[in-house]
């Protein structure tokens, strides 16, 4: 990876004169945070947003760099294919490169997202409210919304997927509307197509539990459009929050309050009856039509294949507000590891756990793990648990995670703590060598696909299975050598200059309950060249009565 470039002087100049003064961090303070981490590249040239821009960011995921050497891109001339040219920076993969970037958003070292997480929402701060915000410095409403390049065409959205999508989406589009009934704002993150300077598209229904659904489905029944601002740009705490999946009664500004530790400052939209945050970077405003749908997409998705065109809403937009120097950002999403995936895993993961611990009282549960790559965290899940637990709490963990959203959950299993959940060669070895399926497996038929390419049958219904994947009782040792050799043996690695070692669980070999005391000293003999030692005991234990591969009775 290319060094870090410094920020241009104007550009470090208009980051720290609009970086937000107290309160929650904005998005110009976080970049700054960034580049002073040395986690921000900085890219001072022309980039067609189209063609160049999520292709070359894609490469840090796709070409082998580790993940401590993945950073976050700041585009300050984005430009198209007609050579056109735009006054806003592009950030991308700024938000979670890597699970440092999201610390830096985040504020909060890695070992305390989770909890940081858990009191959030149960501890909200709600929003307040202002009557001056910069992200209405500037503001562009009526007419002048037709004019080239004050509308939706004057914000350079990259393509995401060249070669497939048809157009730029917003990515990191934060869609705020609100329950007609109780008056509750809701905050997605959804996939947004710019189809004309006025009229965005929009796929907000994937998951039936999301509040912006549902209050499209009563505005509806009105017979209105639905009210609905789309954000892009804020302080991060906003937008980790926006990725997060919350009851549908829950405010989610308030929830960021809480990560955040101090209130989001919101300000009343121009058009819209909503409440948006005052330091976002571009507010999008308009009426989501609830009497008729047009076809949207291709898009490609973070399931790792293209989603086909389907119906879907769009949006007229009404006004658009922004502040000086704005930048948007876009996540990187697409085919896991990403950005998208990133956001998603450090906040699913201490929510499931909560849910298993808090919410229902489940014993020995000791983490949640989505596995991230290609997978996009919903389709294998691993529940870990302390050593000892008994088997109907295992299966009542199980039969929970499936149940915690309608597609999340197609291989959920229980592992030990030994077990890397991270590592899928030691999900398989569990699976392999500690379960027996026809004991240790359930399949929960008829769960929604939801995420991902419908199958050719049952509608493209598909199901969750569950399998016990945990230790049944003792088991003989785990066949590396010891510890101590192993660490001897890295130091000669070492001094030898072999290269860097990462180690990877399991490294070395460890008891799991069947190592009799006999075979102990047989194995340190051999440790110390003795092993014609104890010949003459092989011999005293000859046998004429039994068979080959007969196991030796145990002598502790």
């Amino acid at each position: 990876m290319a060094e870090t470039k410094q920020l241009p002087k104007a550009l470090d100049r208009w980051l720290k004169e609009s970086a937000a003064k107290g309160g929650c961090p904005d998005l110009h303070a976080h970049v700054l945070a960034l580049a002073k981490q040395d986690l921000l590249i900085v890219v001072d040239e022309p980039i067609n947003k189209d063609t160049e821009m999520h292709p070359l960011v894609r490469w840090q995921y796709r070409g082998g760099i580790p993940e401590k050497d993945r950073k976050a891109f700041l585009f300050t001339q984005p430009t198209d294919s007609k050579g056109r040219k735009y006054d806003t920076a592009v950030l991308v993969a700024g938000l979670a490169a890597t699970p440092d970037v999201y610390r830096v958003g985040f504020g909060k070292p890695l070992e305390k997202i989770g909890e940081t997480w858990i009191n959030a929402i149960a501890n909200p701060i709600a929003p307040r409210v202002v009557t001056d915000a910069v992200c209405q410095q500037f503001v562009t409403m009526g007419d002048d919304l037709d004019k080239p390049g004050a509308a939706l065409d004057g914000i350079p959205v990259p393509i995401s997927t060249p070669g497939w999508d048809n157009a730029p989406y917003l990515s990191a589009g934060h869609f705020i509307t609100k329950d007609p009934d109780t008056g509750v704002q809701n905050l997605g993150n959804y996939r947004g197509q710019l189809k004309a300077p006025r009229r965005l598209g929009m796929n907000p229904s994937v998951e039936l539990r999301a509040g912006i659904y549902a209050h499209w489905l009563k505005y509806k029944k009105m017979g209105k459009p639905m009210p609905c601002a789309v954000v892009l740009g804020c302080p991060p705490a906003v937008s980790y929050t926006s990725v997060q999946k919350l009851a549908e009664n829950v405010d989610e500004l308030a929830v960021a309050g809480g990560l955040a530790g101090c209130a989001i400052d919101v300000v009343q939209a121009k058009t819209v009856d909503l409440l948006v945050p005052a330091f976002s970077e571009i507010v999008i405003e308009g009426f989501i039509s609830t009497e008729s749908l047009e076809p949207e997409a291709p898009f490609g998705e973070s399931h790792g294949y293209v989603n086909l065109q389907e119906y879907n809403a769009f949006m007229d937009v009404t006004c658009i507000t922004r502040r000086a120097n704005s930048i948007i950002p876009s996540f990187i999403s697409q085919v896991t590891p990403s950005e998208s995936s990133v956001i998603r895993k450090a906040a699913m993961e201490p929510v499931y756990l909560n849910h298993l611990r808090n919410g229902l009282g489940i014993r020995g549960v000791k983490r949640v793990s989505m596995h991230e790559p290609l997978t996009s965290l919903y389709a294998v899940i691993a529940v870990q648990f302390e050593r000892g637990v008994i088997e109907t709490e295992v299966w009542r963990a199980l039969y929970a995670v499936s149940t915690v959203h309608r597609f999340a959950g197609k291989w959920i299993i229980a592992i030990d703590e030994d077990i890397d959940p991270e590592n899928a060669d030691a999900l398989f070895w569990a699976m392999s060598y500690r379960c027996q399926p026809q004991h240790d497996m359930r399949v929960l038929d008829k769960k929604d696909s939801g995420h991902g390419p419908r199958g050719p049958k049952d509608n493209g219904d598909t199901a969750s299975v569950l399998i016990n994947a945990l230790l049944k009782g003792d088991f003989a040792p785990v066949a590396l050598p010891k510890r101590e050799f192993m660490e001897g043996a890295r130091a000669i690695w070492e001094r030898l200059g072999l290269g860097e070692l990462k180690p990877e669980s399991p490294w070395h070999g460890y008891d799991l309950g069947v190592w009799p005391a006999n075979l102990e000293r047989q194995a340190r003999m051999a440790t110390n060249s003795e092993y014609f030692d104890f010949g003459d005991e092989l011999i005293a234990q000859r046998r004429s009565d039994v068979n080959m591969n007969d196991p030796v009775e145990r002598t502790d």
